[in-house]
């Protein structure tokens, strides 16, 4: 049996790689797994030897001490990976099947998979609808930053690449299909984006490019990327982004200048759809852009949507944050103008991607050559054991996504 090394959360700011179990169709107990889930036989599961496994902003909110996350959680929810073995109730998956992995995990078979809600699955987290590999109130299910990792109802949740060679060749782009592909595809899409549209997105780390990629996909006539840092932004503008710098003052007014008198719209110039990329740990713009705000950017996207207009959140927000500024933000109580969202019949779409909604397409635009999400996003190849340096750079704001290379098998440029 091979030996397995994961990167493994160890408080505040501490990430390290460790030893773990090899995966076996058995959950037992550990850091976060609720007890309600130990001892869950997982026959339907496969094991998989982890070709790509990325480094993602919710995992950073753990890291930074921003959950109620345990120590000694095994982190890693965006994996892609190659089938080593199946479990005995696995019918269609077979071994040496190169495989996405959604982040959600989804049983096929409650209301919500039914209705092709996976990111809110009844069946696969004691604690609350929805689950994900290896984050906080998820079930305990072992992360995939690791060399190995087991994924139930794999018949279910496993996008088996349709040539494994290509994929190889794609991996990277392939690579994002397990998370910031689909997530900013769907706020896309939740904000109703489509031919001719005008779009802001907030945020330009990779879900924010993902989103503003996602955009140019759907037809989108212009696209504008706000955020604090400026590297990001130009990886934004790298692509044909117009760009926001929020430091500079509110976004409104430099929304406004960039649509200017093009826009055929009554009064002011304002976007169709908007995108919140950013989440709770949102800061202010102008003289407080170096204080946590964690309102200002739903706040702000109300006000620079047209009325009529929607605004897609898979920014992440939560019900538990030890580091909120006030009382109310450590339960994920946030002071929203949705007076002004109602006056202006907004509408809103939160929660996690149900990533299987999109994952096939989007794969087949890849494959296509349809569009180039790794370039777009500066997807970054490093090691496992690079894991702890590759945390440290994204929390500085580094313009990557980084992506973990277990076995080493992924061309580095």
């Amino acid at each position: 049996m091979p030996g397995n090394r994961a990167v493994v959360y160890e408080g505040p700011g501490q990430v390290e790689v460790h030893d773990i179990d090899y995966p076996t169709y058995e959950l037992k107990d550990g850091p976060g797994v609720n007890k309600a889930n130990i001892g869950r036989k997982v026959r339907h599961g496969a094991i998989l030897k982890t070709v790509a496994t990325n480094i993602c902003g919710s995992d950073q909110h753990m890291v930074r001490g921003r959950t109620t996350a345990p120590p000694g959680l095994v982190l890693g929810h965006e994996i892609t990976g190659e089938v080593v073995d199946v479990g005995p109730d696995v019918e269609f998956v077979k071994v040496g099947d190169v495989c996405s992995v959604p982040f959600n995990i989804a049983c096929g078979r409650c209301r919500n998979c039914k209705e092709g809600k996976t990111g809110v699955c009844l069946n696969v987290n004691p604690d609350r609808p929805g689950s994900a590999y290896g984050y906080v109130d998820m079930g305990g299910w072992v992360g995939g930053q690791a060399s190995y990792v087991l994924v139930p109802y794999a018949d279910w949740n496993l996008l088996k690449f349709p040539d494994r060679d290509q994929a190889m060749e794609k991996m990277l782009d392939l690579a994002m299909l397990a998370d910031i592909f689909p997530t900013g595809y769907h706020g896309c899409v939740s904000a109703g984006v489509t031919t001719g549209s005008t779009v802001y997105v907030a945020g330009a780390g990779p879900v924010g490019l993902a989103a503003a990629t996602s955009a140019y996909l759907l037809g989108a006539a212009v696209v504008i990327v706000g955020d604090l840092n400026e590297e990001r932004l130009a990886q934004a503008r790298s692509f044909g982004c117009e760009t926001v710098n929020v430091a500079e003052g509110d976004p409104l007014d430099q929304v406004q200048q960039i649509l200017g008198k093009d826009t055929p719209a009554i009064g002011e110039p304002l976007v169709d759809a908007a995108v919140d990329a950013v989440g709770f740990e949102a800061r202010g713009h102008g003289s407080d852009a170096e204080t946590e705000m964690p309102a200002t950017v739903l706040n702000s996207l109300m006000t620079v949507t047209r009325a009529g207009g929607a605004i897609g959140i898979p920014g992440l927000y939560v019900t538990g944050d030890p580091g909120g500024v006030d009382e109310a933000a450590k339960v994920g109580s946030l002071s929203l103008r949705l007076g002004l969202g109602w006056a202006k019949s907004h509408s809103f779409v939160t929660g996690q991607c149900p990533v299987m909604k999109y994952n096939r397409n989007l794969m087949m635009a890849i494959l296509h050559d349809k569009v180039q999400i790794a370039r777009n996003v500066n997807a970054t190849p490093i090691s496992l054991d690079e894991a702890p340096h590759g945390y440290q750079e994204f929390d500085q704001g580094a313009a990557r996504k980084y992506v973990l290379d277990p076995h080493g098998v992924l061309s580095r440029s």
